[in-house]
């Protein structure tokens, strides 16, 4: 077949439907099948193959604003967020959404609030003008939230966030498993004298910390209240709490390995090791959280760390989401948790023979 019988003979440049049919030899309705997922049953293997040779063979893409509209549907899902721009996991969310929405064949529109209830409020309304069809409402760190006006009036799920009342379904990190998974990674080195710093009033602290002493009572194992330092959440609390645990304790009653409430606090902490002449991980262990993009594997030593999983999240909530809208069913609002997995590197050996 040459050139000239390869151009689209609509004139606008751009092939259609009928392009395809006319050069598969094919009905209109056919081809009409193939690119609504209605082929199977209708029309025979080769006949679906000979259909797509022919699309890729012209170029041809689906009008996915037409067939919104003969659905009713815009395939376009909103996303709302409290902080994107400033937080160093966003990212990760924000592709897990966006990858499974596009194979999904959806766009993410995306909005920040800057954690403003009443822009939050005008966000969702945006949206809903818009005709999307259904909104993902994520937060930056775990807690629970005011359900933004309107979101009850589509399809709508929560990701790292718990509604107040309890009224959407949501996707949220396993943060009582990841401490019982950061508890065992000292277990099992052989550490008995362990200690938890950093922290704040919120419930991934108050999670990480149950899940941390559940695997310790587990093996008889009870944690000193003088040994978890809720110090807050930065490089300089790290620093500060270390400092109040090592200085100065002997060797046989200072903690041998440290959980930490982040990263950045375990940044701390090895600051704080290097100043009490103690080398990690000869004679300290520790054990960060997030899996920070940027610090936890350039760290000295590079960084044992539970991981969350925001790219995970994404694309659980976005796949609840689709699946809504693909069925036109409200999913129950149940809290789904996925786990936090290790990313094992060099802050963590065994407890030293004392």
């Amino acid at each position: 077949m040459d050139s000239a019988e390869r151009k689209p003979a609509s004139g606008s440049g751009r092939p259609t439907s009928r392009d395809v049919a006319r050069l598969a030899g094919v009905s209109h309705t056919a081809v009409s099948f193939v690119f609504n997922g209605r082929a199977d049953g209708n029309l025979s293997p080769a006949t679906q193959e000979r259909i797509r040779q022919a699309a890729t063979q012209l170029g041809y893409r689906p009008d996915p604003v037409a067939r919104g509209l003969r659905r009713s549907r815009t395939a376009v899902i909103g996303l709302v967020t409290d902080e994107i721009a400033s937080s160093p996991f966003a990212g990760r969310l924000l592709r897990g959404a966006m990858d499974t929405a596009w194979t999904g064949e959806h766009l993410v529109l995306t909005v920040d609030s800057g954690g403003d209830p009443a822009k939050e409020d005008a966000a969702v309304a945006e949206l809903l003008d818009r005709r999307v069809d259904g909104i993902i409402y994520a937060a930056m760190s775990l807690r629970r939230v005011r359900v933004p006006e309107g979101l009850h009036r589509t399809h709508s799920v929560l990701a790292n966030c718990l509604p107040e009342d309890d009224s959407l379904p949501a996707v949220v990190p396993a943060e009582r498993a990841g401490g019982r998974t950061a508890a065992r990674l000292l277990l099992e080195q052989g550490h008995r004298r362990v200690a938890l710093v950093g922290g704040q009033d919120d419930i991934a602290s108050a999670e990480r910390l149950r899940g941390f002493r559940d695997a310790l009572r587990a093996e008889g194992i009870t944690v000193p209240r003088d040994r978890v330092v809720r110090t807050g959440g930065e490089i300089s609390s790290g620093y500060e709490g270390a400092v109040r645990l090592l200085e100065g304790a002997p060797a046989d009653r200072r903690p041998t390995g440290i959980f930490t409430y982040n990263d950045r606090v375990a940044a701390g902490v090895l600051h704080a090791a290097t100043r009490c002449g103690l080398s990690v991980p000869g004679e300290l262990s520790v054990v960060g959280y997030d899996d920070q993009e940027h610090m936890a594997a350039y760290l000295a030593p590079p960084l044992t760390t539970i991981a969350l999983p925001h790219r995970a999240m994404g694309e659980a909530a976005t796949r609840l989401l689709l699946d809504a809208i693909a069925t036109g069913r409200t999913p129950p609002a149940t809290v789904r948790r996925l786990a936090c997995p290790v990313i094992s590197r060099a802050s963590v050996g065994p407890a030293p023979i004392q």
